[in-house]
């Protein structure tokens, strides 16, 4: 069996394997709604340790497997950070809160939960998704850290911006809202979500590839922990959709209702995205990885926030908690329209980016 077609053998079982791993959450959560509870019960201080321990393993192979050391000459690349921040910090927000009240003008609560979820940009679910669409590992690894950092100084203040300026201009006074998000909690966020993992893949890496030598690392190691992050996603997956599978059940057209801006906005933001730094010239590794971190967001950070600001039982939490049940299946298929459209690339696009390491989830 050739490269292309094993790759495409792991991607559509791993797409099966997820939605499995959905259908399990919410079957789990409507039937036991007492789970829910149990769930929450594992917090800390608006962190939940179940999805944290999922996440961070799902972030941790990925992570472990980037060079390092090329950052720094990546970072000098502003051609590709400029085009990533113009993508996450104006189009995403805005195209958000427009389709937020396209769709939603009559539910303010559901409606302010998405233009949050808006400004939440991804620093956790991107890597699995450009894993798993061979895309650049550093320069993933790089925007996110970026996205990290913009999201700790600008998050309160978009926050104020769109939840409540923006959407007063539009509305009125009654469609104002006060979002009150301190950088601490971001940062907290931040912290746990991402420093950890980068933390762990970056001793992995130092300590092992001095012991063993790099190839042993690459050929050996990162091939047998590659295959691991599926089992975070998945456990990830099956935690989240079982928080609110009673509602889901309960509340199918409000589900509905929900789903279309976040189906367009994921669709929109990658199609342009994708689009747009074809055009530029980028090559198919860097393009795939601004898709995928300009498509993708923060739901971690956005329920934290909505629980935090309105309440777990909020119509703004419940937004919120959609917005995975949503993302989760729509990138696993842009995963695959991504590989087929890797065709269309010269064919030395995959040695236009310096030297990356391969970036499969699941290794071959």
């Amino acid at each position: 069996m050739g490269d292309d077609e094993r790759l495409s053998l792991v991607s559509r079982l791993t797409t099966l394997w997820i939605f499995l791993a959905m259908t399990l959450g919410i079957a789990i959560g409507a039937a036991s709604p007492g789970v829910s509870r149990w769930l929450d019960a594992f917090s800390w201080s608006g962190v939940s340790v179940p999805i944290a321990i999922g996440l961070i393993w799902m972030m941790y192979p990925p992570l472990a497997r980037v060079r390092y050391e090329d950052l720094p000459r990546l970072a000098s690349n502003r051609r590709i950070i400029g085009v990533s921040l113009f993508q996450n910090w104006i189009l995403g927000p805005f195209l958000m809160f427009t389709l937020a009240w396209i769709f939603l003008p009559d539910l303010p609560e559901y409606r302010v939960g998405l233009i949050i979820v808006g400004l939440a940009r991804c620093i956790a679910m991107v890597l699995v998704w450009n894993a798993m669409a061979k895309g650049h590992s550093e320069y993933a690894a790089l925007l996110v850290g970026l996205n990290s950092l913009f999201q700790m100084f600008l998050y309160s203040l978009l926050a104020w911006f769109f939840v409540t300026l923006l959407s007063g201009w539009v509305g009125g006074l009654t469609a104002s809202e006060i979002v009150p998000i301190s950088i601490v909690d971001v940062a907290q966020t931040v912290l746990i979500y991402l420093g950890i993992p980068v933390a762990l893949g970056f001793l992995t890496r130092e300590i092992l590839v001095r012991r063993k030598g790099r190839r042993w690392y690459e050929e050996k190691f990162i091939e047998r922990l590659a295959p691991t992050a599926i089992v975070g996603l998945l456990f990830t997956v099956v935690v989240m959709f079982s928080l609110k599978g009673e509602e889901i059940v309960r509340l199918p057209w409000d589900v509905v209702r929900i789903a279309v801006p976040l189906v367009l906005y994921f669709l929109i933001m990658f199609t342009l995205s994708f689009g747009l730094s074809k055009r530029l010239g980028f090559s198919y590794e860097e393009t795939t990885t601004l898709a995928f971190t300009a498509a993708s967001n923060n739901f971690e950070l956005a329920i934290a926030t909505t629980i935090g600001v309105f309440g777990i039982a909020s119509g703004q939490a419940f937004a919120a908690v959609i917005g995975p049940l949503i993302e989760v299946p729509i990138l696993v298929s842009l995963v695959n329209v991504a590989l087929r459209a890797r065709k269309r690339f010269p064919s030395g696009s995959a040695d236009a980016a310096p030297a990356p390491a391969r970036s499969d989830a699941a290794g071959k």
